[in-house]
């Protein structure tokens, strides 16, 4: 099995390389070429979630206005490019140009006032380099007073300032200026003019490293404390469960084995385990299931490693459109064949003939969540007019690839899985015809403590970094450390599979033999623990709104879901090994 997830994960590792390489390319120009700025979409500062066509609002707009071709993640993403109406030829100062005169109806006033009271932002690109600004600036809202008087105003002129090097656009940054402002606090019809101005100025900085500054937030010393108390934080929880391991758990172990080499019959009648060891091994309930979980897990582990090798090699950048999400649906849909062949490989240990409905199971167990939540999302979006609704064509291209490539991958991996997969499962000890029956259990081995510990000790030892990853998903923080997360995820499946061998074999020890899915449970319980801490995010952020709240919650959901995947798989396989390991022991001895 470990052969055939290598050379899936180099497949992978291949791709996102050609993947990287193609989305890569420079632009070179000379002066007065034509560089299209095009504009993108315009939301609410405190709503990451909720995001509007740029000319949803009544900007100046060409006739007509020309969609740029996206990429399916690009789309995904809810990036809506225009054509614009600013001209910014390459190394072309210009000066107070104007851009167009327009009379805002009594409408459109209500609708630029209404954007402004929510801190309006809108987003362009130029050259594939991002740039932001405020639609207007609110004064005098001064809401503890008897008289409230508020003044709404417009920036009418924008400031471009350009940054070039030889032939190559280096950077970019846009100011609205705050000299030239439209008072719309009436509502009444108003003449606006608006205007634009660009600066072009040489720098030495290389076209290799222009996408740096973006990544300069986590450089920053309060971000760089944070990781360093979240590694203190890390590394305690990992030493303190070492020293248990060491000093408790394992000595405790060897010494029960070195009572069974001895022959104390005494010794051995007062270790729990040793009496379960002819029904530890019996066929899990719904095993169909259990093979489908650990087929979906393992599929996740690989695209998340595969993610992380594509983060490593600088072809994931902040802000490259789409990128993220295109390599997720490549690579999930590549991967279908693991989580076919670990499926039905799986199964084939338990029951020869019935793999088939195991990669089935496989098939569905994290998509049709995925397809719910998400069709209910873009319902959402669809009812607010947001650009995070998928268009038809779209719809049509994401079902045509699950129909037409994610499920012959999942048969294919199904059938190699089922002919070259793991051999029949041979037991260390023979399994009774009838199951032991299971003992009172102490309240500490029951199964809701059980849960509780096995997620609170790995969600305990990567809360802080977790909180950066939530704001770097639901704000703006740009979380580029991948090398910090990396060493987190590390930890989360060192901690899960610690956690989820002691847990067992407490379990064991009271004479309960039903380790299979409450292994999993402990392994996985640690999602729960984040997307709860996830809700707790939100009710101290700044996000309001039903759409927001629903894309937060549902996509939250999503994320966390595919870690319970894959923690529980890793918890699993690693009580499994554990098993497998004492028993062989107790056997040899």
């Amino acid at each position: 099995m470990a052969p055939f997830l290598l050379t899936v994960l180099q497949v992978l590792l291949a791709l996102t390389f050609w993947i990287g390489i193609g989305s890569g390319s420079s632009n070179r120009y000379n002066a007065g070429d034509h560089v299209p700025l095009f504009v993108n979409k315009v939301g609410p500062l405190r709503n990451p979630s909720e995001t509007y066509q740029y000319y949803d609002l009544p900007f100046c707009r060409p006739e007509p206005v020309i969609e740029k071709q996206e990429t399916l993640g690009e789309v995904l993403n809810g990036d809506r490019l225009m054509s614009s109406l600013y001209e910014l030829k390459f190394r072309e100062d210009k000066t107070h140009l104007v851009l167009c005169r327009k009379r805002l109806t009594s409408s459109d006033v209500a609708r630029f006032r209404d954007t402004i009271a929510q801190d309006y932002y809108f987003q362009m690109y130029y050259d594939d380099l991002p740039l932001w600004g405020f639609v207007g600036k609110v004064e005098g809202d001064y809401f503890g007073q008897e008289e409230q008087h508020t003044k709404y105003y417009i920036f009418s002129h924008l400031k471009f300032n350009v940054l070039y090097n030889a032939d190559e656009v280096i950077e970019i940054n846009s100011f609205s200026d705050p000299s030239y402002l439209v008072d719309i606090s009436e509502n009444t019809e108003t003449d606006v003019q608006f205007t634009y101005s660009v600066s072009w100025n040489l720098t030495s900085e290389r076209s290799e490293t222009r996408m740096n500054k973006y990544s300069q937030a986590s450089l920053h010393p309060i971000s760089q404390k944070i990781h360093f108390f979240s590694f203190l934080n890390s590394i305690t929880v990992v030493v303190l469960l070492i020293g248990l391991l060491s000093l408790l758990f394992m000595r405790h172990l060897k010494n029960e084995l070195r009572s069974s080499s001895i022959g104390d019959e005494e010794e051995k009648k007062e270790v729990g385990w040793k009496l379960v060891q002819s029904d530890v091994f019996r066929c899990p309930r719904n095993v169909s299931l259990l093979c489908a979980f650990l087929g979906t897990g393992t599929q996740l582990l690989i695209l998340i490693i595969a993610l992380f090798a594509l983060a490593f090699t600088g072809f994931l950048y902040p802000y490259n459109r789409g990128m993220l999400l295109t390599s997720l649906v490549i690579m999930y849909t590549l991967t279908s064949v693991v989580a076919g062949y670990t499926s039905a490989s799986f199964h084939s240990q338990f029951e020869g003939n019935k793999q088939k409905r195991s990669v089935r199971l496989a098939g569905i167990l994290y998509p049709v969540p995925f397809l719910i939540i998400v069709s209910v999302l873009n319902t959402v979006a669809i009812t607010y007019g947001a650009t995070a609704a998928l268009p038809f064509g779209t719809i049509v291209i994401i079902i045509l690839i699950f129909t037409l490539l994610n499920t012959p991958f999942l048969m294919l991996g199904g059938v190699l899985g089922n002919r070259f997969g793991l051999l029949e499962f041979q037991p260390p000890t023979a399994v009774k015809r009838n199951p032991r029956e299971i003992p009172l259990q102490n309240w500490y081995r029951r199964k809701l403590y059980q849960l509780f510990l096995g997620g609170f000790v790995p969600f305990i030892a990567v809360v802080l970094e977790w909180h950066q990853l939530y704001a770097s998903l639901w704000g703006f923080k740009i979380y580029t450390s991948p090398g910090i997360m990396l060493f987190t995820f590390a930890v989360l499946i060192f901690l899960s599979t610690s956690v989820g061998i002691i847990l067992t074999y407490i379990q064991l020890s009271g004479e309960d033999h039903e380790w299979w899915w409450r292994s999993i449970l402990c392994g996985g319980f640690s999602a729960v623990f984040m997307y709860a801490y996830g809700v707790l995010f939100y009710l101290r952020s700044d996000m309001t709104g039903f759409l927001q709240l629903s894309f937060y919650l549902g996509y939250t959901a999503l994320f966390c879901y595919a870690l319970f995947l894959v923690l529980g798989t890793i918890s699993f396989l690693a009580s499994l090994m554990f098993i497998r390991h004492i028993y062989r022991s107790v056997k040899l001895e």
